[in-house]
């Protein structure tokens, strides 16, 4: 077999046009059909690279001279944006962004899932009015820099600690909570967790923000049970922060990137705080799954609604239900919802939100929604609405197959991967179902994440 040697050579320098964007964010240039990826640059534009790293089927560049710009290029006004890996686009001007994303999902679909675009409208992507300051939880690592602490996000493709003092998609009084603990830690001497030593005692602060309500949970999340210093430490944090109703302490002991630990201790306040979407009222504890951008979660979960056409007759299931937000939000118009969730503590979630709110058209079950829906099934629950918002991996090959033995009018699909709503659109179009519209969401500005809504009916005879 003859070897295929690619056209470009590490450290050689090349000129290129730039014709897509990889899913972190990183320009495409084609050098006589090899692909090469290199970040900062944009569609459209044309300059020189340099390649840093050659593979079989691809390599990677730097970008050393724009020729040609983008009008949609923007100066990114984060100051450790090249640094940071939390955000990829604040390169592209806001409707760049926008555009990009329906285009992406456009080409997934068509791709992956053979669908014909001329008969499927996927709307411009929906964005936010003011694009920054979003995100309604901060989960910041702490380490150690000259016998000071250090708070921040990790570099890109590295756990190496960026300090920062302000991020511009977080919510500004998260960063500010931040900034104090680590003053207040650094101060006392609190030590760092050390993830090569497995030594030291913080490993993350975490703060939740509650967008309508304003209030704030504080989260230790440390390698130890004990705590230093614990009265002065709270007594400074609530005078300085009237808006901490509570503060928390979840111990994770393990050698392990997984955030959170098993075991939280409230160290002062309540055991939650509390928010809305629209208006539906949600406990939030340390470890509940929610949505970071509430205000998208509305207009995603109302699109959701709005495609499910409910008359308050129906019978839907919410499969993936997580602490029932999409479910409390369907049971306004349905006569009756299910939820299945694989995780206990959600489902617990979904029970109380369900009773916070006083709905009582609910009914929420903890298992696998693939073995929960068939029973269901079984007992003569017909479902009218199968509403799916499964994580990245899409929906299980058998959740699928029960879609199609249990035939419901709709599907409306709610997506966090383009790729993987493609794939499964392909198994339910081959079973009798045809999408109609898919509607996308800009959840997480200057990021390549897009999140979608799509409408999925049965096909008639």
């Amino acid at each position: 077999m003859t070897k295929v040697v690619p056209p470009v050579e590490k450290n050689e320098y090349y000129d290129a046009v730039f014709e897509d964007l990889t899913h972190d964010g990183a320009g495409v240039a084609k050098i006589e059909g090899f692909p090469v990826f290199v970040p900062n640059a944009l569609p459209g534009e044309s300059g020189k690279i340099k390649i840093v790293k050659v593979k079989k089927g691809y390599g990677y560049g730097r970008l050393i001279e724009l020729y040609e710009q983008s009008p949609e290029r923007r100066a990114a006004p984060c100051p450790v944006y090249k640094q940071c890996g939390g955000c990829q686009l604040q390169h592209l001007s806001y409707k760049g962004q926008l555009d990009h994303k329906q285009k992406h999902v456009k080409e997934v679909l068509a791709r992956i899932g053979k669908v014909n675009l001329d008969k499927v409208i996927v709307h411009p992507t929906i964005g936010m009015k003011n694009p920054w300051n979003y995100r309604n939880k901060a989960q910041v690592p702490v380490g150690e820099r000259e016998g000071g602490l250090i708070a921040g996000f990790y570099q890109k493709r590295t756990h190496d600690i960026i300090d920062m003092e302000r991020c511009l998609i977080q919510q500004s009084e998260n960063d500010e909570v931040v900034q104090a603990v680590k003053n207040i830690c650094s101060r006392i001497g609190i030590q760092a967790y050390d993830e090569l030593t497995h030594q030291g005692w913080l490993r993350h602060i975490m703060v939740r923000y509650g967008y309508q309500t304003k209030e704030m949970m504080l989260v230790f999340i440390t390698r130890t049970k004990d705590f230093p210093n614990k009265k002065s430490m709270i007594a400074e944090i609530t005078a300085k922060f009237p808006n901490i109703k509570s503060i928390v302490q979840n111990i994770n002991p393990k050698r392990t990137n997984v955030i959170l630990g098993d075991e939280t201790r409230i160290l002062w306040g309540s055991e939650y705080i509390y928010d809305y979407i629209g208006n539906i009222k949600f406990a939030i504890s340390a470890k509940s799954f929610y949505q970071v951008n509430p205000e998208q979660t509305k207009v995603l979960y109302e699109k959701a609604l709005e495609y499910a056409n409910l008359s308050g007759n129906e019978t839907v299931i919410d499969a993936y239900c997580g602490i029932g937000t999409i479910s409390l939000f369907l049971a306004q118009k349905a006569k009756k919802v299910y939820g299945v969730e694989i995780v206990p503590e959600a489902i617990e979630d979904a029970k109380r939100n369900a009773r916070l709110n006083n709905i009582e058209n609910v009914e929420f079950a903890v298992g696998e929604a693939e073995s929960i829906i068939p029973k269901w099934y079984e007992q003569g629950i017909r479902a009218d609405v199968i509403v799916v918002d499964p994580p990245r991996k899409g929906c299980d090959e058998s959740l699928l197959q029960t879609i199609l033995d249990m035939k419901p009018k709709k599907v409306v699909y709610v997506s966090c991967n383009p790729a993987t709503l493609a794939r499964d659109i392909a198994i339910l179009e081959q079973g009798g179902y045809e999408m109609k519209e898919v509607q996308p969401v800009d959840m997480f500005p200057h990021t390549m994440h897009v999140e979608c809504v799509s409408q999925i009916v049965l096909r008639k005879n």
